[in-house]
């Protein structure tokens, strides 16, 4: 049987009420493709981005809590190779989201920053992660 950690168990239980906020982003992508939401063509991309990687990631994110226990990372490289995806997918979905707001936005305002703080979340979370496995 498998037995988390307590830190994996918390953000583990955390991660997976953060699909009822994903839903919520299915349920208004389902708005905008039924006509019933108007958004510009950038912004529609930028909604799908966002839905997506919000998804996909939490989802990576759940695993690599899984890898971080089997590699019995502690401490600092613990709690970064635990955080690091989840918060990409916070990050990154936001980025693309908070970037595209607004009445008929054509191109993303400064927030995308955003994007790139979760892209370097990412990273640190999966390169962590990658080389405990390795050297465990």
């Amino acid at each position: 049987m498998l037995t988390l950690s307590d830190p994996s168990r918390y953000l583990a239980g955390t991660v997976l009420l953060t699909i009822v906020g994903i839903e919520f982003g299915g349920w208004f992508l389902m708005r905008v493709a039924r006509g019933q939401q108007q958004l510009t063509p950038f912004q529609q991309k930028f909604a799908r981005a966002g839905h997506a990687h919000a998804g996909v990631l939490v989802t990576l994110g759940l695993v690599c809590l899984l890898m971080a226990d089997a590699a019995g990372l502690e401490g600092a490289i613990g709690w970064i190779a635990r955080i690091g995806v989840p918060a990409a997918a916070a990050l990154m979905s936001s980025g693309f989201f908070f970037s595209s707001m607004g009445k008929d936005v054509t191109k993303p305002n400064k927030l995308i920053a955003l994007i790139w703080l979760g892209a370097l979340s990412l990273a640190a979370g999966v390169t962590s992660i990658g080389i405990g496995l390795l050297v465990a």
